[in-house]
């Protein structure tokens, strides 16, 4: 009588076949079972938002903004100084901030941890400066976005995604003010260190109803370390200043590369330098870049 030969497959599910599923060991299965018992939150995409507007706790009283203002973009660096691998020192940036004098200011890489004081906030009431702040992505030590602080009331605040790139979330924030002509609009972004999503980030900007009608000024870190095709794009559409030569605001210690810029749009830029202070040097990695700018006066 012949034997009956029993099933080689999988016990469990009766699959012919299929081999025998591995015994994992005891710790590793009891791990195993912990992550997949551990509820995951859902994942959700952080869209660009204004996440703060507020006006200093003392403003200070200044006159209307008038036909000629001074500007300024400056990449913080998360507060680390020069290195990046310091604890964060707001202070430093809020130093530096102090030293140029510029009446609009915008900031890159601004950090602001969720349970302690809001460093951004007290840079600004430090100065009188008022704020607008957009959160680009959540750092693991809290929002990271773009600002503008200003010594005039903000009208209208707005956010333009600018996140092309699953790997770079990125974002434009424009601020509205009243100026004698009209309004100014200042844009403030970070552009992406990828040369095809740096120039989808300018043509989207460029196509913006904002920069597109009256007086506008662009600024930021441009991530511009060569002549890209977001550069061209920008240089052509904009045009550069005066002397034709960026002033080179990275790395602060020795700076060569001029990645930090500032265009103007039915405005002039008069002049435009790196700030390269003792403090500018150790604050950040980025130099601030400050510039003259005059406005359309009213005829």
């Amino acid at each position: 009588m012949a034997k009956r030969r029993e099933p080689t497959g999988d016990s469990a599910t009766g699959t012919a076949g299929s081999k025998k599923p591995r015994r994992l060991p005891g710790r590793a299965a009891r791990h195993l079972a912990a992550r997949l018992a551990k509820p995951r939150p859902a994942a959700v995409a952080l869209m660009p938002n204004v996440c703060l507007v507020r006006a200093p706790r003392h403003p200070a009283s200044v006159a209307p903004m008038g036909s000629e203002l001074t500007v300024a973009t400056y990449n913080v660096h998360r507060w680390t100084g020069l290195n990046g691998r310091g604890d964060p020192d707001p202070a430093r940036a809020a130093f530096v901030i102090s030293e140029l004098g510029a009446d609009v200011i915008a900031l890159q890489e601004v950090l602001r941890p969720p349970d302690e004081e809001d460093p951004l906030e007290k840079l600004a009431d430090a100065l009188g400066l008022h704020l607008a702040f957009a959160a680009t992505r959540i750092h693991r030590s809290g929002e990271l976005g773009n600002a503008v602080l200003s010594r005039w009331p903000v009208s209208i605040v707005s956010t333009l995604d600018l996140s092309f790139s699953r790997l770079e979330k990125r974002l434009a924030v424009a601020a509205s003010f009243d100026a004698p002509a009209g309004s100014l609009v200042v844009v403030a972004t970070h552009l992406a260190l990828v040369d095809r999503t740096r120039h989808q980030q300018v043509q989207s900007l460029l196509e913006h109803p904002q920069l597109r009608s009256g007086a506008s000024i662009l600024l930021g870190d441009m991530n511009a370390w060569r002549q890209c095709r977001a550069t061209r794009a920008l240089d052509a559409a904009l045009g550069a200043h005066d002397n034709q030569a960026w002033p080179p605001s990275f790395p602060s210690a020795r700076p060569v590369l001029a990645l930090d810029r500032i265009y103007a749009r039915g405005a002039r830029i008069l002049e435009i330098h790196a700030h390269d202070s003792m403090a500018a040097r150790r604050a950040s990695d980025h130099l601030p870049v400050v510039a003259q700018v005059e406005l359309p006066r009213v005829h």
